[in-house]
């Protein structure tokens, strides 16, 4: 499965073309961590805080609604490259988290099922 269309919102900065290509780059092998037919909606919003002006002042924030459940990641860092790579991979830890629940899930189910046929009702 391919990654969701990537909705972005900036604050206190323009996306280049290039950012742009690599979000989607950077993003889109995370498709197949996602459950097949499931809809599923990204934001990124990417923002230069104003706050200082040297030190961590790029923030990636990342929300993926995926059937009704939200992963959420922020960072922040000096670079907003370094900034989208930190909230990809907390993304990405997320993920897997999830897809393995659910696999333990269907194994754990798959092994009640023989274990009903095998001995009869537990």
């Amino acid at each position: 499965m391919t990654f969701p269309r990537i909705s972005m919102k900036t604050t206190n900065i323009t996306v280049s073309p290039d950012l742009e290509a690599l979000i989607e780059h950077k993003f889109e092998a995370l498709g197949r961590l996602l459950p097949d037919g499931k809809e599923a909606l990204c934001e990124i919003e990417l923002e230069k805080e104003t706050e200082h002006q040297s030190g961590k002042i790029y923030r990636a924030e990342v929300n993926l609604t995926v059937a009704g459940k939200l992963f959420r990641t922020e960072a922040t860092e000096e670079q907003i490259e370094h900034a989208i790579d930190v909230a990809r991979g907390e993304l990405k830890r997320e993920l897997e988290r999830a897809h393995g629940k659910r696999q333990s899930l269907l194994k754990r189910g798959g092994q009640a099922i023989k274990r009903m046929i095998r001995f009869g009702r537990d």
